[in-house]
């Protein structure tokens, strides 16, 4: 089994931003629970404060699929569709990861 990064490009609508961020964390508590999920982060472009990447580590694809058609993913974002503008989704298989180096070693 291949690691799996999921990559959501989004956009919210004007004014949104802060709901979305606050509906995102929410959301993103319950998903971390659940079997295959490994990693989340919410990053927001710093030159358009409306642009947002959902980057998402799971530990397989069958489990990332098995999410993605869950009742479960449909109630956990059910808000957080409501509030974009528009919405683009990559999945991709890890094939490397190298860490940073500590920081005493900086």
């Amino acid at each position: 089994m291949t690691r799996v990064r999921t990559v959501l490009t989004m956009r919210t609508r004007e004014g949104c931003e802060e709901r979305f961020e606050a509906e995102w964390r929410t959301a993103a508590e319950e998903i971390r629970t659940l079997d295959g999920c490994l990693h989340q982060d919410l990053v927001r472009d710093a030159d358009d404060p409306r642009s947002y990447l959902i980057i998402s580590d799971w530990a397989d694809r069958e489990r990332l699929d098995a999410f993605g058609r869950s009742a479960h993913r449909d109630r956990l974002l059910r808000i957080i569709r409501e509030l974009r503008e528009s919405a683009q989704r990559h999945t991709y298989q890890v094939l490397h990861s190298v860490g940073g180096a500590p920081e005493e070693d900086r």
